[in-house]
């Protein structure tokens, strides 16, 4: 792995519903690319409709710039998990053949339903670990009992409430030292926010 090396292999944002996660997420990840850093994985992106009482779920691919929808159009009255399997399997797929290449860091947009029940990125995740390609990944509260057993001493955590809103501060609290440094490598570490 070049450019970025990891002193715990998962950095994990823990956050409550509703709070814009994927906002932070995407800020760490333009500050990342701006430093030229090759980077794998999605940022989700929520595009509301009129006719619809929920949004569409998108997935931004950081390495092959596609965009895969990953929740189904069940018509307008549709309840219950609207995960479209197989599009969340072609964006494994394209996130297996970016982290085949050694990207610098996996972004992992959630570790959702799908993940805390056995599925979704699991793999992908321990994948990259196996691969020493440390992984950034936003965790919801309501998640966090499947997510320690899965990450297990393997993670670093951090609240969202505590990342800074300045981009600048925001890789340093994080233990992402970019900029000047980025051709001399760059640190990625955690802090624990288990005892906060």
């Amino acid at each position: 792995m070049s450019g970025l090396f990891a002193s715990a292999p998962i950095v994990a944002i823990l956050y409550h519903e509703g709070r814009d996660i994927d906002v932070v997420m995407r800020r760490i990840a333009n500050r990342l690319s701006e430093h030229g850093l090759s980077l794998a994985g999605f940022i989700q992106r929520d595009e509301w409709r009129a006719d619809r009482p929920r949004c569409d779920m998108i997935l931004d691919d950081l390495s092959g710039g596609q965009c895969i929808q990953i929740s189904e159009d069940r018509g307008a009255g549709a309840r219950g998990c609207r995960l479209d399997p197989g599009e969340l399997l072609r964006a494994l797929a394209a996130a297996r053949e970016a982290i085949a290449a050694r990207p610098d860091l996996l972004i992992v947009n959630k570790f959702g339903k799908s993940e805390s029940e056995g599925g979704g990125f699991r793999d992908l995740i321990a994948e990259a670990v196996a691969q020493n390609v440390p992984v950034l990944i936003a965790v919801p509260w309501r998640n966090i009992d499947a997510w320690r057993q899965f990450a297990g001493g393997f993670a670093f955590e951090c609240r969202v409430e505590d990342v800074p809103r300045e981009d600048a501060d925001l890789c340093h609290f994080l233990g992402l030292k970019g900029g000047d440094a980025v051709g001399e490598g760059v640190a990625l570490r955690g802090r624990s926010a288990r005892h906060s």
